[in-house]
């Protein structure tokens, strides 16, 4: 049929709600409202869905979130691990409470035990959840930090991790297949706590979580010794983080926590930020405020699900706050854990730190100091934790830390996500630590980036929403594949990475080896002194992205580069 025919049947169908009916009638003198949102089913990806929330097929309703339910639990019965349950969790966005029972009680109907949340919680609490509770599955309803207009379904597998080969396409397989509404499953609440298949959990999974991120704590005599020197203000921007990040830093003894009051409550809207994103400046333009006014050491934020961590950190000799990114948090991070352990217990010979291919080569250099095993995996968490659950099978790497540019890491196997919660406690005992030795985090930065060079990166989103822009993505990365550039910003390109082809050429030799990672729609070109420039479409949005990463002999030198660099690599997406 085409997408007027389903548009059509959408609307005469008794199968759809009343109020599906009525919203899909408003937009009938709206031809391209119609075709955006019947062209095509809301592609179940390799996590899941994303989407804008409406009615129709290409969109984020309790219809296709029961669909791609239904996919989950043919494929689980498929393997025969119907009988150890899915955890399911939400966050605060619209529509997450319903989404999370409508996959709940699909679940049930097909005789699949569902845990579910009470309240919202954040993605690493679902990821540990999995753990936890030796469930097969994983469902989390949220769209991370996507605008207030979309909500998302992200799958994880037994390890903890989002899905992954052959699980992914396992599932995406039985989604498909799914083509008739009216065959998914489902039954009522009463009815599936009544048979034992719905459980409701909190508390004792919240509490055994808790336990298991204080035990990441390196310094608690700093934090005892300090922590009454040190102002932290805390945003969870309307979202799930509220809670566990102020128990645990109230725990460990911090005293001076500063909440945005503004945006402390949960709420689907975002009404103080209409994009919930702690890498953007507008993000933090109320927590600076109050940081300003009570004189704050360093301002946290943590997005709707607190997986993503974004800080601010006081410069002390200028009283000004320096943004830092998800790459200098993530290296700053990733110094601390290692010099700590290095000093109080010493560091596994089998010890890894593992970062995603687009981000800072400067972890390299941090890796190599510690003299422990550096790995590079494709963009997404999952990635990592596939990583970590590849160590345990193999008896061989001692996983320390892992993170991604884009603002996320995970310090401890306790989980297979990313983890803002866990993130803001390393970054506050670090503070305290670095306050008993006269140092802010600001100073620190700058210690790192003398120690191991002046590593700074960038990256650019260019947004090609709808159908044409999809076509125009497609169309930018055919023709790089096909014309590899030889230069940048008067940089000479040594090697090309094409990820989807598998391999590497050394542009001098011709030489050509394998990438050793997973097929994957991205070219990456590597420049003289561990500099790059990667792109690659977005997987959850309708972006192509640009990222360039550059080390100078100093920080102006450093700056002046990057921006030649990230300019001439921006018109290589101008075809």
């Amino acid at each position: 049929m085409g997408y007027k025919e389903v548009y059509e049947s959408w609307l005469k169908d008794d199968y759809f709600d009343e109020k599906t009916r009525k919203e899909l009638e408003s937009i009938a003198n709206d031809e391209n409202e119609i075709k955006e949102r019947f062209y095509t089913n809301l592609s179940f990806g390799t996590a899941g869905l994303r989407g804008i929330i409406g009615a129709g097929t290409n969109r984020m309703n309790v219809y296709t979130v029961r669909k791609a339910t239904q996919g989950l639990a043919n494929y689980i019965k498929k393997v025969g691990k119907e009988e150890r349950g899915v955890a399911i969790a939400f966050d605060s966005r619209i529509m997450s409470i319903e989404f999370s029972m409508e996959s709940a009680l699909c679940l049930c109907a097909n005789g699949i035990k569902a845990y579910l949340f009470e309240s919202l919680r954040p993605t690493p609490m679902l990821s540990f959840a999995v753990r936890h509770l030796n469930c097969i599955a994983g469902i989390n309803i949220t769209a991370s930090h996507n605008p207030s207009e979309y909500n998302g379904y992200k799958v994880y597998w037994e390890d903890g991790a989002q899905i992954t080969p052959p699980h992914d396409t396992g599932i995406m397989e039985e989604v498909l297949k799914v083509e008739d509404f009216s065959t998914v499953k489902t039954m009522s609440q009463d009815e599936a706590k009544a048979k034992g298949l719905l459980t409701i959990i909190g508390k004792d999974v919240d509490d055994a979580y808790d336990n298991e991120i204080r035990k990441l704590v390196l310094e608690q005599d700093a934090i005892t010794k300090n922590q009454k020197d040190i102002k932290i203000v805390y945003t969870p921007l309307h979202g799930t983080g509220n809670i566990p990040v102020r128990r645990v830093l109230k725990e460990l003894g911090f005293e001076n926590v500063y909440v945005v009051k503004e945006q402390e409550l949960p709420d689907g809207k975002f009404p103080t930020v209409g994009y919930p994103n702690p890498e953007t400046p507008k993000a933090f333009e109320l927590g600076e405020k109050l940081g300003k006014e009570i004189d704050a050491d360093l301002i946290l934020a943590t997005d709707p699900d607190a997986d993503r961590l974004g800080v601010h950190v006081k410069d002390s000799k200028t009283g000004e706050y320096h943004a830092l990114t998800g790459n200098m948090s993530g290296c700053l991070i990733c110094e601390y854990e290692l010099n700590r352990r290095q000093e109080k217990y010493g560091l596994p010979k089998d010890g890894a730190v593992i970062k995603s291919i687009v981000s800072s080569n400067l972890s390299r250099a941090i890796a190599d100091y510690y003299k422990v095993d550096f790995f590079e995996v494709l963009t997404g968490f999952k990635y990592i934790g596939q990583k970590i659950l590849e160590f345990e099978h193999n008896n061989k790497g001692t996983y320390l830390f892992g993170f991604e540019e884009s603002y996320g890491c995970l310090i401890g196997d306790y989980a297979r996500d990313k983890d803002a919660v866990s993130a803001s406690m390393a970054l506050c005992e670090a503070a305290a630590y670095y306050k008993g030795q006269g140092k802010t985090l600001w100073d620190v930065m700058l210690d790192i980036y003398n120690k191991y060079g002046y590593y700074l990166e960038d990256v650019k989103s260019i947004t090609l929403s709808g159908i044409e822009g999809l076509e125009k993505i497609k169309k930018i990365m055919e023709h790089l594949r096909n014309n590899p550039p030889k230069e940048i910003a008067g940089k000479e390109v040594i090697a090309v990475r094409d990820y989807q082809l598998q391999t590497i050429v050394n542009t001098k030799t011709g030489q050509k080896t394998e990438t050793g990672l997973p097929t994957s729609n991205v070219l990456y070109y590597d420049l003289p002194d561990n500099g790059w420039v990667c792109v690659r479409p977005s997987g959850t949005e309708p972006k192509i992205k640009v990222y360039v990463g550059v080390n100078e002999k100093d920080m102006d030198t450093a700056k002046v580069v990057l921006d030649k660099v990230i300019e001439c690599a921006l018109k290589l997406t101008e075809i």
